[in-house]
């Protein structure tokens, strides 16, 4: 009985803090890009600046992580050659400044509620790419699925009551330039049984994504900057505003590591509505029925591809387990007749 009451009782406490993280990630998530929306949007904080705040978020993000590594020895830093830092981690640099910068322009023009919406794409966009660069294997079922979920944002994007061209196409970019990274990371790093955490990533990928974002910067929006001798930087907005944006980073991985990819994806989606909520309730965003019905058709789609997936893990673990259990029969029974040759030797 008090075994049978310690097992319920881990079982309850691992529950518990799966939950708490996901809460946590949930929230910082949340907090970010409610916070970018007041930073950027014209009509709040008004400073619609998103290569720089970028920048902002990656200096601080990328310092953070140097102390955390050289100077506190909190986490080791990972091992990396120069060849596969200009081969690997370079390339993945420029694709998450890209989509960083696309997707916090899309804030200027987009609702959150439509952003969100917008976002139900990942699946279709990381699928498709996977299949491009032969890391997935084409379905015509997943592929229909996929399809559901693009007709059902479509159905949302033209209820959208303030639907703007330009913005669509940012966040669409954004997403794009997200998936490729996302695919980039298994064929440039996976594969080579590289694995960076949060920390670590923000220190190697971070400084790159200074450099590439630097150019349009210089182009786009330092010479705007300079001439508005008005601004001055606020410490408290943008310094706790990048202060959630690495404890986010550090959510990701709490999550990820204490439960799974999947659970992340999972949360993600109630994430997205109770963002949808809030943009609807407290910023006053028009949010239509048609918007919610393509959303709704768009997040059964993408329910449907994780209960896939997870029942894909589900059946790849069993078949990991059956196979460990095979070996371990095939070489007790090499032990056993081992065993017996040696004692047929012994008598002889």
């Amino acid at each position: 009985m008090g075994k049978g009451g310690s097992i319920s009782e881990s079982v309850v406490k691992k529950i518990v803090l799966s939950y708490t993280y996901v809460a946590i990630w949930i929230f910082l998530s949340f907090t970010v890009i409610v916070y970018n929306k007041y930073i950027l949007d014209k009509k709040m904080y008004n400073w619609p600046y998103p290569i720089s705040l970028t920048m902002i978020h990656m200096s601080f993000c990328a310092s953070l992580a140097f102390l955390l590594i050289r100077v506190f020895k909190v986490v080791e830093p990972v091992s990396m050659s120069r060849e596969v830092y200009l081969s690997s981690v370079v390339p993945i640099g420029a694709l998450y400044s890209l989509s960083l910068w696309l997707s916090n322009s899309a804030y200027i023009y987009l609702s959150v509620s439509f952003i969100q919406m917008l976002k139900a794409l990942m699946p279709v966009a990381v699928y498709s790419i996977g299949v491009m660069f032969n890391k997935e294997t084409f379905k015509s079922d997943t592929m229909t699925n996929m399809v559901s979920i693009s007709l059902g944002v479509a159905i949302a994007a033209y209820g959208e009551a303030r639907f703007d061209t330009w913005g669509v196409i940012l966040q669409l970019g954004a997403v794009a330039f997200e998936a490729t990274r996302l695919v980039m990371i298994q064929i440039l790093l996976t594969s080579k049984g590289i694995s960076l955490n949060p920390i670590t990533s923000l220190y190697y990928v971070a400084p790159c994504c200074l450099v590439f974002l630097s150019v349009p910067w210089i182009f786009v929006e330092y010479p705007v900057l300079k001439e508005t001798s008005s601004f001055h930087f606020d410490f408290v907005i943008f310094g706790t505003n990048s202060l959630c944006a690495f404890a986010l980073n550090l959510a990701v991985f709490l999550l990820v590591g204490k439960t799974s990819a999947l659970t992340m994806n999972v949360a993600g989606i109630v994430k997205d509505w109770l963002l949808i909520a809030f943009s609807w309730s407290v910023i006053k965003d028009t949010v239509t029925p048609i918007n919610l019905f393509g959303y709704g058709l768009a997040f059964l789609g993408v329910a449907y591809y994780n209960h896939s997936k997870l029942q894909a893990l589900k059946a790849k673990e069993s078949q990991k387990k059956t196979t460990q259990a095979d070996e371990e029969a095939g070489r007790l029974l090499e032990d056993t007749e081992g065993d017996g040759m040696g004692k047929r030797n012994d008598q002889q």
